[in-house]
Protein backbone atom coordinates (compact mmCIF):
# COMPACT_ATOMS: atom_id res chain seq x y z
CA UNK A 1 0.00 0.00 0.00
CA UNK A 2 2.83 2.13 1.13
CA UNK A 3 4.49 1.67 -2.42
CA UNK A 4 1.25 2.14 -4.76
CA UNK A 5 1.07 5.74 -2.54
CA UNK A 6 4.75 6.72 -3.55
CA UNK A 7 3.84 5.47 -6.97
CA UNK A 8 0.74 7.99 -7.10
CA UNK A 9 2.21 10.91 -5.53
CA UNK A 10 5.37 10.19 -7.91
CA UNK A 11 3.03 11.17 -10.58
CA UNK A 12 1.06 13.34 -9.21
CA UNK A 13 4.75 15.34 -8.65
CA UNK A 14 5.05 14.65 -12.23
CA UNK A 15 1.79 15.84 -13.30
CA UNK A 16 2.03 19.21 -11.73
CA UNK A 17 5.17 19.81 -12.94
CA UNK A 18 4.06 19.20 -16.25
CA UNK A 19 1.17 21.54 -15.63
CA UNK A 20 3.19 24.25 -14.15
CA UNK A 21 5.43 23.90 -17.57
CA UNK A 22 2.99 24.09 -19.65
CA UNK A 23 1.46 27.53 -17.39
CA UNK A 24 5.01 29.15 -18.33
CA UNK A 25 5.44 27.69 -21.96
CA UNK A 26 2.07 28.68 -23.42
CA UNK A 27 2.03 32.09 -23.07
CA UNK A 28 5.05 31.98 -24.92
CA UNK A 29 4.28 29.80 -27.47
CA UNK A 30 1.34 31.75 -28.46
CA UNK A 31 3.12 34.65 -28.31
CA UNK A 32 5.42 33.31 -31.25
CA UNK A 33 3.24 32.15 -33.20
CA UNK A 34 1.09 35.30 -33.01
CA UNK A 35 3.97 37.10 -34.06
CA UNK A 36 4.41 34.72 -37.27
CA UNK A 37 0.77 35.14 -38.19
CA UNK A 38 0.90 39.31 -37.28
CA UNK A 39 3.35 39.91 -39.68
CA UNK A 40 1.70 37.81 -42.19
CA UNK A 41 -1.88 40.01 -41.64
CA UNK A 42 0.12 43.06 -41.56
CA UNK A 43 2.02 42.33 -44.92
CA UNK A 44 -1.58 42.13 -46.49
CA UNK A 45 -2.85 45.12 -44.85
CA UNK A 46 -0.24 47.08 -45.75
CA UNK A 47 -0.98 45.54 -49.30
CA UNK A 48 -4.57 46.70 -48.93
CA UNK A 49 -4.05 50.34 -47.99
CA UNK A 50 -0.90 50.53 -50.75
CA UNK A 51 -3.92 49.37 -53.19
CA UNK A 52 -6.75 52.09 -52.12
CA UNK A 53 -4.24 54.82 -52.20
CA UNK A 54 -3.53 54.15 -55.69
CA UNK A 55 -7.29 53.91 -56.15
CA UNK A 56 -8.08 57.24 -54.15
CA UNK A 57 -5.50 58.58 -56.57
CA UNK A 58 -6.51 57.20 -59.83
CA UNK A 59 -10.55 57.90 -59.42
CA UNK A 60 -10.78 60.50 -56.48
CA UNK A 61 -12.12 57.56 -54.15
CA UNK A 62 -11.77 54.32 -52.41
CA UNK A 63 -13.19 51.15 -53.44
CA UNK A 64 -16.35 50.11 -51.92
CA UNK A 65 -15.82 46.63 -51.69
CA UNK A 66 -12.53 44.16 -52.00
CA UNK A 67 -13.66 42.91 -55.73
CA UNK A 68 -13.12 46.43 -57.03
CA UNK A 69 -10.20 47.31 -55.44
CA UNK A 70 -9.08 43.28 -56.84
CA UNK A 71 -9.96 44.40 -60.36
CA UNK A 72 -8.34 47.67 -60.29
CA UNK A 73 -5.17 45.97 -59.02
CA UNK A 74 -5.14 43.31 -61.41
CA UNK A 75 -6.34 45.78 -64.75
CA UNK A 76 -5.91 49.00 -63.33
CA UNK A 77 -3.56 51.52 -64.46
CA UNK A 78 -2.70 54.99 -63.30
CA UNK A 79 -0.39 58.06 -64.37
CA UNK A 80 3.28 58.15 -64.04
CA UNK A 81 5.56 60.67 -64.75
CA UNK A 82 8.88 59.84 -66.72
CA UNK A 83 11.23 62.22 -66.62
CA UNK A 84 14.70 62.87 -69.00
CA UNK A 85 17.32 65.36 -67.15
CA UNK A 86 17.52 67.17 -64.50
CA UNK A 87 17.87 71.04 -63.28
CA UNK A 88 21.43 72.51 -62.69
CA UNK A 89 21.90 74.18 -59.27
CA UNK A 90 22.37 77.43 -60.75
CA UNK A 91 19.42 77.04 -62.67
CA UNK A 92 17.28 76.70 -59.52
CA UNK A 93 19.08 78.91 -58.32
CA UNK A 94 17.98 81.88 -61.03
CA UNK A 95 13.98 80.53 -59.67
CA UNK A 96 13.59 77.99 -62.45
CA UNK A 97 11.37 75.41 -61.25
CA UNK A 98 10.12 72.04 -63.22
CA UNK A 99 6.62 73.02 -63.80
CA UNK A 100 8.31 76.43 -65.58
CA UNK A 101 10.94 74.41 -67.42
CA UNK A 102 8.35 71.98 -69.08
CA UNK A 103 6.78 75.42 -70.52
CA UNK A 104 9.78 77.65 -71.07
CA UNK A 105 10.25 80.12 -74.03
CA UNK A 106 13.23 80.77 -76.27
CA UNK A 107 13.21 84.40 -75.03
CA UNK A 108 13.49 83.21 -71.02
CA UNK A 109 16.42 80.52 -71.79
CA UNK A 110 18.83 83.07 -70.82
CA UNK A 111 18.00 84.37 -67.60
CA UNK A 112 18.16 81.22 -66.58
CA UNK A 113 21.73 80.52 -67.85
CA UNK A 114 20.25 78.43 -70.62
CA UNK A 115 22.59 79.22 -73.74
CA UNK A 116 21.42 76.45 -76.43
CA UNK A 117 17.52 76.44 -75.80
CA UNK A 118 17.09 73.37 -78.46
CA UNK A 119 19.36 71.34 -76.50
CA UNK A 120 17.78 72.18 -72.93
CA UNK A 121 14.09 71.32 -74.32
CA UNK A 122 15.41 68.05 -75.89
CA UNK A 123 17.08 66.70 -72.96
CA UNK A 124 14.88 67.83 -70.72
CA UNK A 125 11.31 66.42 -70.56
CA UNK A 126 8.51 65.25 -68.48
CA UNK A 127 5.76 62.82 -70.71
CA UNK A 128 2.92 61.18 -68.49
CA UNK A 129 2.14 57.82 -69.22
CA UNK A 130 -0.10 54.90 -68.12
CA UNK A 131 1.72 52.20 -66.35
CA UNK A 132 -0.44 49.18 -64.96
CA UNK A 133 -1.05 49.22 -60.76
CA UNK A 134 0.93 45.68 -60.46
CA UNK A 135 3.98 47.58 -61.69
CA UNK A 136 3.77 50.98 -60.40
CA UNK A 137 2.38 50.03 -57.13
CA UNK A 138 4.05 46.60 -55.96
CA UNK A 139 6.73 46.62 -58.91
CA UNK A 140 5.59 43.09 -59.95
CA UNK A 141 4.08 42.55 -63.36
CA UNK A 142 3.18 39.00 -62.20
CA UNK A 143 1.60 40.16 -58.46
CA UNK A 144 -1.37 38.26 -57.64
CA UNK A 145 -4.16 40.67 -57.60
CA UNK A 146 -6.38 38.19 -55.31
CA UNK A 147 -3.97 37.72 -52.91
CA UNK A 148 -4.42 40.99 -51.41
CA UNK A 149 -7.82 39.87 -50.59
CA UNK A 150 -7.09 36.62 -48.87
CA UNK A 151 -6.35 36.39 -45.15
CA UNK A 152 -3.19 34.30 -44.16
CA UNK A 153 -3.71 31.40 -41.67
CA UNK A 154 -7.67 32.58 -42.46
CA UNK A 155 -8.66 29.24 -44.06
CA UNK A 156 -10.19 31.14 -47.57
CA UNK A 157 -11.32 33.73 -45.88
CA UNK A 158 -11.52 37.65 -46.96
CA UNK A 159 -10.52 40.92 -45.28
CA UNK A 160 -13.51 42.76 -43.94
CA UNK A 161 -13.17 46.25 -45.66
CA UNK A 162 -15.83 49.26 -45.26
CA UNK A 163 -15.64 52.43 -47.14
CA UNK A 164 -17.10 55.76 -46.40
CA UNK A 165 -16.54 58.21 -49.15
CA UNK A 166 -18.25 60.90 -47.93
CA UNK A 167 -17.34 61.25 -44.83
CA UNK A 168 -17.98 64.73 -43.39
CA UNK A 169 -15.49 66.29 -40.71
CA UNK A 170 -15.84 68.44 -37.70
CA UNK A 171 -14.72 71.06 -40.17
CA UNK A 172 -17.36 70.33 -42.31
CA UNK A 173 -15.00 69.21 -45.05
CA UNK A 174 -16.13 65.92 -47.23
CA UNK A 175 -13.01 63.26 -46.81
CA UNK A 176 -13.08 59.90 -48.16
CA UNK A 177 -11.99 57.11 -45.45
CA UNK A 178 -11.63 53.33 -45.71
CA UNK A 179 -10.65 50.54 -43.20
CA UNK A 180 -9.59 46.63 -43.40
CA UNK A 181 -9.32 44.52 -40.84
CA UNK A 182 -9.73 40.82 -39.41
CA UNK A 183 -10.44 39.46 -35.75
CA UNK A 184 -8.02 37.98 -34.14
CA UNK A 185 -10.60 34.95 -34.11
CA UNK A 186 -10.19 34.21 -37.37
CA UNK A 187 -5.93 34.30 -38.08
CA UNK A 188 -5.24 33.06 -34.79
CA UNK A 189 -7.81 30.48 -35.12
CA UNK A 190 -6.43 26.86 -34.02
CA UNK A 191 -4.00 28.42 -31.15
CA UNK A 192 -4.49 28.28 -27.79
CA UNK A 193 -7.65 29.47 -27.11
CA UNK A 194 -7.66 30.85 -23.50
CA UNK A 195 -4.74 33.15 -25.17
CA UNK A 196 -7.12 34.31 -27.92
CA UNK A 197 -9.83 34.81 -25.25
CA UNK A 198 -7.30 36.75 -23.12
CA UNK A 199 -6.45 39.16 -26.28
CA UNK A 200 -10.19 39.67 -27.33
CA UNK A 201 -11.11 40.85 -23.41
CA UNK A 202 -7.80 43.02 -23.10
CA UNK A 203 -9.32 44.76 -26.25
CA UNK A 204 -12.70 45.12 -25.31
CA UNK A 205 -11.44 46.07 -21.78
CA UNK A 206 -9.12 49.23 -23.95
CA UNK A 207 -11.83 49.74 -25.98
CA UNK A 208 -9.83 48.79 -29.10
CA UNK A 209 -10.68 46.16 -32.05
CA UNK A 210 -9.92 42.68 -31.82
CA UNK A 211 -7.74 42.37 -34.12
CA UNK A 212 -5.69 43.62 -36.82
CA UNK A 213 -6.95 46.85 -39.03
CA UNK A 214 -5.52 49.55 -41.19
CA UNK A 215 -7.59 52.68 -41.59
CA UNK A 216 -10.58 54.04 -39.75
CA UNK A 217 -14.30 54.80 -41.31
CA UNK A 218 -15.59 56.72 -38.24
CA UNK A 219 -12.26 59.22 -37.77
CA UNK A 220 -9.56 60.41 -39.92
CA UNK A 221 -6.45 58.32 -39.11
CA UNK A 222 -4.17 59.17 -42.41
CA UNK A 223 -5.21 55.39 -43.49
CA UNK A 224 -3.04 54.27 -39.85
CA UNK A 225 -2.54 50.40 -38.63
CA UNK A 226 -3.63 49.88 -35.48
CA UNK A 227 -0.06 48.02 -34.94
CA UNK A 228 1.90 51.28 -36.28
Amino acid sequence: MKNVFIGLLAVASILLAYMCYRSVMNPIEFAEQKAIRDKAVIEQLVNIRKAQIAHKEATGEYATSMKQLVKFVDKGSIPNIVKKGELTDDQMKAGLTEELAIRLLPEDAAKYGIGNYDSFVENFRRDTVLVGVKEKVFHDANFDAKSIAVVPFGEGQEFLMTTNNKFMTSSNVEVPLFEACIPYDVYLKGLNKQEIINLNEKANTLGKYAGLKVGDVTSPNNNSGNWE
